[in-house]
């Protein structure tokens, strides 16, 4: 099983040394304490999905890239193997399955969103797209002023420019498939 918080831990320190930022810059440019971050890449804290996404936002990587363990050439991701990384009170998890690769410009996911989950996930670098299936429940997710409803088995895709909220519209667990598109 993989140790979700030692990979973070090497990957903000590998990523953040490779381009030459001192935690007071990183700390500034995401928004994330000094303190939050040492403890981050010390292997001290958990950090919740949307600090993760602020960190990776302004190291402009992809959130993966923060998670990732080396890659063989054959991957195999077992459901029960996947770890976890968990926000919004517990009511949110996204699972990375396939991370970025600078060769395949894409990262894979699945989210789970338990009732009353409402997650505001901020805007991606890069014009990225996000591509989205829904494969149990119904969830609504609003993109800037736009808001569409997702029952099981729909898809949407979108330009993740702008701040999107992915929200369980159901008394039961929402289960999406999403894959991010690096142009």
């Amino acid at each position: 099983m993989i140790d979700i918080q030692k990979q973070i831990s090497m990957n903000l320190k590998r990523i953040r040394k490779m381009r030459g930022l001192s935690l007071d810059r990183v700390s500034a440019l995401s928004g994330v304490s000094k303190g939050m971050l040492s403890q981050i890449e010390n292997g001290d804290s958990s950090p919740t999905v949307s600090t993760l996404w602020k960190i990776a936002n302004c190291l402009e990587v992809s959130f993966s890239s923060l998670v990732e363990e080396k890659e063989s050439e054959v991957s195999v991701v077992r459901g029960i193997e996947a770890a976890a990384i968990k926000g919004n009170e517990d009511l949110y998890q996204v699972f990375s399955y396939f991370p970025y690769e600078e060769s395949r410009r894409f990262e894979i996911y699945r989210m789970e969103l338990l009732p009353g989950c409402r997650q505001v996930s901020e805007p991606h670098h890069g014009g990225a797209e996000e591509y989205l299936y829904s494969a149990e429940g119904s969830i609504s997710v609003t993109i800037g002023s736009r808001v569409i409803t997702l029952d099981k088995g729909d898809a949407l895709r979108f330009r993740a420019h702008e701040n999107h909220i992915y929200e369980n519209i159901t008394n039961y667990k929402a289960v999406c498939h999403l894959l991010i598109y690096y142009p």
